[in-house]
Order: structure tokens, then sequence, then C-alpha cells
């Protein structure tokens, strides 16, 4: 019997794993198919020349994502463009680019750490909120409508049970288990967002913790799992099927759901790199034949951010600020560039890449 009602705090929330059986025939025969894209995804990110390539625009596109599931919109564009400097980035593009520092660091830390912990969450969300965040004390917290105040799903409340939580979802996230990771991991994302232990960020928080589990179960060498794009692109589902974890233990659907958004989104990164290493050796030769004496610097530049600055290869190649704008003028003329003024300065499109890294392959 489920003690659950939307209107009161969900203090009985059970601890995991749950009881019900989670991995059926069908939830380990998705395993495996997620698991084998999730490697090979895997294996062609750790095979890259230049892996920045991919640590520099994932976690951005990611962090893009991820933030629209929360209501919170800005462009690919603006992302790019400000990735360096965010100096004159609106608050919602800034509000993202924390996500994208969120996840690297929660990256580093793991690394480090070889777990995923309450602290860790605690990080995380801290650095997307850019001030420190302790544990929830509010009374009034709720998931439904504002205005109405009619109540979807209320979270655990009270200091003392908030932390008892966190600490059996930590214990569950790191101790020896039968359970496949993935699985383990979409069990994890269901009990954090059901402790909904913050104000705010819970839902970014979370989903930088799927990718930093997976990073410490050994599943990822590198945090370049971009999921919350196929999240948002069935958001409805998402929290459909979330809420009937805990309204009906309807764990089988909330674990597929999770299963697929990792097999599909591995898919489609690794679909991004072979095409994105055919659009490497085409610059490649542009530069050969149009730049006398280019520095072979010059095509990590290039794709290392979409958005290329005359100071980012006076820096990398170390060569004076006339060569650097002559190289990249050259690319201009060739349409291997397009360049745009911003203020007093110049921006270099990689408009190929850029291109690459918005549109999905038709074929996946």
């Amino acid at each position: 019997m489920i003690s659950w009602r939307p209107e009161s705090p969900y203090n009985e929330l059970p601890p995991l794993p749950p009881k019900a059986e989670v991995e059926s025939k069908r939830i380990l025969k998705l395993t495996v198919e997620a698991r084998a894209s999730l490697a090979s995804l895997d294996q062609a990110a750790a095979a890259m020349t230049n892996p920045q390539v991919l640590l520099n625009t994932i976690p951005l596109l990611e962090a893009q994502a991820s933030s629209e599931v929360e209501n919170i919109v800005t462009t690919t564009d603006d992302l790019f463009r400000h990735a360096q400097d965010e100096t004159a980035a609106d608050p919602a593009t800034r509000e993202a680019l924390s996500y994208r520092t969120a996840l690297l660091e929660g990256f580093k830390s793991v690394s480090d750490r070889g777990i995923v912990t309450s602290n860790t969450a605690m990080e995380v969300c801290s650095i997307i909120k850019k001030h420190r965040t302790d544990l929830r004390t509010g009374e009034g917290t709720f998931i439904g409508d504002p205005a109405t105040r009619k109540a979807v799903y209320t979270p655990p409340r009270g200091r003392t049970v908030i932390e008892g939580k966190l600490a059996a979802w930590e214990n569950f996230a790191n101790a020896p288990s039968e359970l496949d990771p993935l699985v383990r991991m979409a069990l994890a994302h269901y009990q954090f967002e059901a402790i909904h232990p913050f104000d705010d960020g819970n839902g970014r928080t979370g989903r930088i913790l799927n990718v930093l589990m997976l990073v410490s179960s050994g599943l990822l060498r590198q945090p370049v799992l971009h999921h919350s794009k196929y999240i948002i692109g069935r958001k409805t589902d998402y929290y459909d099927t979330l809420l009937a974890v805990t309204a009906e233990e309807s764990w089988e659907d909330w674990v597929e759901y999770m299963l697929e958004a990792v097999r599909a989104t591995s898919t489609s990164t690794l679909s991004k790199i072979g095409r994105l290493q055919t659009l490497q050796n085409d610059v490649k030769d542009w530069i050969s034949t149009s730049i006398s004496g280019a520095h072979i610097a010059l095509l990590d530049v290039l794709f290392e951010q979409p958005y290329c600055r005359i100071s980012n290869v006076m820096e990398q190649c170390h060569v004076s600020r006339p060569t650097a704008t002559k190289w990249l003028k050259a690319l201009v003329q060739n349409g291997v560039l397009h360049d745009m003024q911003v203020g007093r300065e110049i921006l270099f499109i990689n408009w190929r890449f850029m291109d690459l890294l918005i549109n999905d392959d038709p074929e996946t």
C-alpha cells in the first residue's frame, strides 16, 4: 500500500532499492542495448586526437537542454558566443553556462573521489545557482501549479528527514549492487528528484549526477553523455513517468525511459563524432591549400570552440596578431569560416561545425 498524497510531504518515501522487480526481461534487453551504445560512445570519445573538442562542446549542449527542461531558455548560438566570456551574456545564458561549469567541476570531483556523494550534489547545485546551497528548510515547498497552489507532489519535509533520505540515497548510489549501473542510475535519479533536497536547481543537479554516476561506475571516461536533449524532446513523459513511480510504483516504465535516453543520445553523439572527424579532415585540407605556413594547432583552435577570436589563434599557435588575422581572414575568403563584428571584436565562426553540433544526423 502506497502511503502518499500529492498535497502531503512524502516523508514515508521508501529507500532504494524498490521491493518491486525492476530488471525484467524487457529491461535487461534494453539495458544491453543502452550499454552497447554507451560503450561505443565512450570508446569513440577516448580515441579522439583532441578530446577538448567534445569536452568544450557537449557539456554546453547538455547545459542548454537541461536548463530548457526547467524553462530557462537560451540559444546554442548565445552559449557558444559567450562560452569564453559571459560578461555580456543575458541571465538565461549565464545560468546555462553555470550548468556547464557545474558538470565539469562535478566530473573533476568524482574523478578524484571515485564516488558520488551528498556533498557532490551540494557542490554541483551551488555552482549552478552561483551561491552556497544548503538543504531545503522551507515549509511551503511543493511541485504543481503555483497560481492555484494545487500540488502534484510534495517532497519530504524537515531537515533531519531530508538528511536521512539523502544519506540513504548516497549509500545506494555507491554500495556494491547486483543491479546494472544504468538501472541503478535510473533508480537513483528518481529518488533524488523525489527527495528534492534543495529549494531550487534539483532537476539540473539530478541530471548532472546521472552523468557522474556513470563516470564513477566506469561506463564513461569523460562527461560526454548529452541525455537532456532526449528529455527536453519528451518533457511531458519525463514528468509523468517520474510521478507514476510515486503514485503507482511504475518502476519498469521509468527505467525504460531512462535507458532509452542513454541509448538514443549515445547513438546521436556517436554520429556527431563521425561527422566531426570528416569535417576536421576537410578543414585540414582547406588550411593546407589556402594558408601558406599555417600552424597545425590552428585546426585545434577552430574546433575547440565554434566561435574563435584572433587572440585564441595567437595564444595557441604562438603567432603575432597580423599573422593570426591573416590566417583567419583567408579562411573567411574561402568560405571555411564566417566572421561577425561584436563590439570592437571580430568573432570567426566555424559554421559547419556549429551546424553539426545543433543538428542531428537524420539517419539517427
